[in-house]
């Protein structure tokens, strides 16, 4: 009498499936690991372009709304309605470009007053400045809030009426209250340069 053998995998057979399986597995996890990279690093180039379009449409909002309307400081002296140099000195007291702009309108449609805004570029990040009052008392410390990250540069022109570009304002040659154009150029700590021009009158 014939005994029936059950046909099954040899030890070679099995190491082989075996090694094979690995070697799916291993190009499986590259191929998801590669997607999940290429997909934190889609997220994080949008969270950057989008962080840069809010501060370049902040600036150009505020910037259109600029007053002619020079402020008193703590000691009683006059400063422009507008004042910028061309680079920040990283100071925890000095903005880098300040002006004066319309407060817009309450919920009823009121006029709200004027407001001090100003603009620094420290520890790689740009900062938003705003004073409670135009003219400043004693103690009136603005309050202060990082507006756009990662920057390594934040560059300032001013184009004159004589159309001229200014590094600083009040410039050297008695010009108006404000100028006529500002120049941004931007340069973040991954290399990327932008530049940005805003008219103002």
């Amino acid at each position: 009498m014939r005994v029936k053998r059950h046909a099954g995998f040899t030890l070679v057979e099995l190491l082989v499936a075996l090694f094979v399986f690995a070697l799916l597995a291993v190009t499986a996890y590259r191929g998801l690991n590669a997607v999940t990279q290429t997909r934190t690093q889609l997220d994080h180039e949008t969270r950057k372009w989008q962080a840069l379009e809010r501060f370049f449409a902040r600036l150009d909002g505020e910037t259109a709304q600029v007053l002619a309307r020079p402020v008193r400081t703590a000691n009683g002296a006059e400063a422009p309605a507008w004042t910028g140099s061309s680079s920040s000195t990283g100071s925890l007291e000095n903005a880098q470009l300040t002006f004066t702009r319309h407060g817009g309108f309450d919920a009823s449609g009121a006029p709200l007053p004027p407001q001090r805004i100003g603009y620094r570029l420290r520890q790689n990040k740009i900062e938003l400045l705003r004073w409670t009052m135009l003219d400043s008392a004693p103690y009136n410390a603005p309050t202060v809030d990082a507006v756009l990250d990662d920057v390594d540069e934040f560059n300032l022109r001013y184009l004159s009426s004589r159309l001229v570009w200014e590094m600083q304002w009040p410039p050297r040659i008695p010009d108006a209250d404000t100028p006529k154009a500002l120049e941004v150029m931007v340069v973040l700590k991954s290399g990327e340069k932008l530049t940005r021009l805003f008219s103002l009158r």
